[in-house]
């Protein structure tokens, strides 16, 4: 009971493999400083909008609180049990994901319409979608041979359902970081290349259908290539960032000195987060970060090539995918490499569902880790076939 209620006191951790060990003390290393992080760039806006700095914080605490009990149940339970309830998951915030945009249901904010209010708690379904979304392709997925026409093209139908309810909120940065997962799943169970060609094709088209309908996503991508163009318009938040991030030089400025936290960049707390770190941190802060998120899909890498079943494989995959790519394209937004997106950098960015799968999904990862290392399970039969062949040879 000890360890479920102080996850980061476990004695029985040592026994763990170490790849397992690693991605736990990665991941609460990453999430103590994006906690730390959080303090610093949200502490004005708190201030100024509530006259508590710490708002933000004491409320991002109880996300954390409530993610690592689904972090525990994860990394302490088996995960074929957990499996089991992957297609009900799905399902269910399939159906949470469409009901944000009926009108009047779904809460709107900056012209996309993603949460949904649970008395005074908003929930953004398409976050807590994604761990549910990982098990269940890689059940469907690496079982695919196994598996009859009908269940496959059901499931398909059903996740391309979810992209399409994701892209129709709008989010087109969600859609496009679920579906790069759905296919490098996809890939990794070792469906054919004609399936996955089509797919990846018809995922651009739609993507690009989407940008050419919403002007909202096209003035984003225009500012994106020229933000100077419209520096008090759709470009202020990219330069803002870009000020950010520059003034951090080579050490910083130092914790909880920045001055574009001040009020000049907008959502410095939720998207923008790491140009707030970079300016604090500095060139080597942001090499340090970087550094912890190479470390931590290294080890993610290496955890699904030690896996012995090809479902547990894709899990660590997924898993990987989502959390490192979705960090890897917020810091692409925040310093100018990628077009402006809606999506959070895990473990800083504030917001409970976001904390939440976030901390499913290292579960889930650890959770892999960990049954990799376990020994395999050998029938009575064959241990006392093995022990008569070695009395006979003795």
């Amino acid at each position: 009971m000890q360890r479920l209620l102080i996850p980061i006191y476990d004695p029985a951790v040592k026994e763990w493999a170490i790849e397992a060990r690693l991605l736990r003390w990665l991941t609460f290393l990453w999430l103590f400083v994006g906690l730390a992080v959080l303090f610093s760039a949200s502490y004005p806006s708190a201030n100024a909008d509530f006259g508590d700095g710490l708002y933000y914080f004491k409320r991002q605490l109880i996300w954390v609180v409530l993610g690592l009990v689904g972090f525990n149940i994860l990394v302490y339970f088996p995960l074929r049990y957990i499996q089991r309830f992957a297609d009900w998951g799905v399902i269910i915030f399939l159906g949470l994901i469409l009901l944000t945009i009926v009108p009047g249901v779904g809460t709107t904010v900056n012209g996309a319409t993603r949460w949904l209010k649970v008395g005074p708690i908003p929930i953004q379904p398409s976050e807590l979608i994604k761990p549910f979304l990982i098990l269940q392709a890689a059940r469907i997925f690496g079982q695919w041979n196994r598996l009859r026409w009908g269940v496959r093209i059901t499931w398909v139908l059903i996740f391309a359902a979810v992209l399409f309810g994701i892209l129709l909120q709008p989010n087109l940065s969600t859609t496009a970081l679920c579906g790069m997962s759905l296919w490098l799943i996809a890939l990794g169970a070792g469906l054919p290349f004609y399936y996955l060609g089509s797919t990846a094709l018809g995922g651009v088209m739609l993507a690009l259908i989407s940008i050419t309908v919403k002007e909202y996503q096209r003035r984003r991508v225009m500012s994106f290539l020229n933000p100077w163009s419209d520096r008090f318009g759709d470009g202020y938040q990219l330069i803002q960032s870009l000020l950010a991030v520059g003034s951090g030089g080579t050490l910083g400025t130092g914790f909880g000195l920045s001055q574009q936290k001040l009020l000049y960049l907008p959502i410095q707390y939720t998207d923008f987060i790491f140009a707030v770190f970079a300016e604090e941190f500095g060139f080597v802060g942001s090499m340090m970060f970087m550094l912890l998120l190479g470390s931590y899909a290294t080890v993610a890498l290496l955890v699904a090539y030690k896996a012995r079943e090809m479902v547990f494989q894709l899990v660590a995959i997924g898993a990987m995918v989502v959390t490192i790519g979705q960090s890897l394209l917020n810091i692409g937004v925040a310093t100018g490499a990628l077009p402006t997106t809606g999506l959070p950098l895990p473990f800083f960015s504030y917001g409970g569902s976001s904390m939440i799968a976030s901390l499913m999904c290292a579960g889930m990862l650890i959770r892999v880790a960990r049954e990799s290392s376990q020994a395999e399970v050998v029938s009575l039969h064959d241990r006392r076939g093995s022990a008569s062949r070695r009395r006979r040879r003795g």
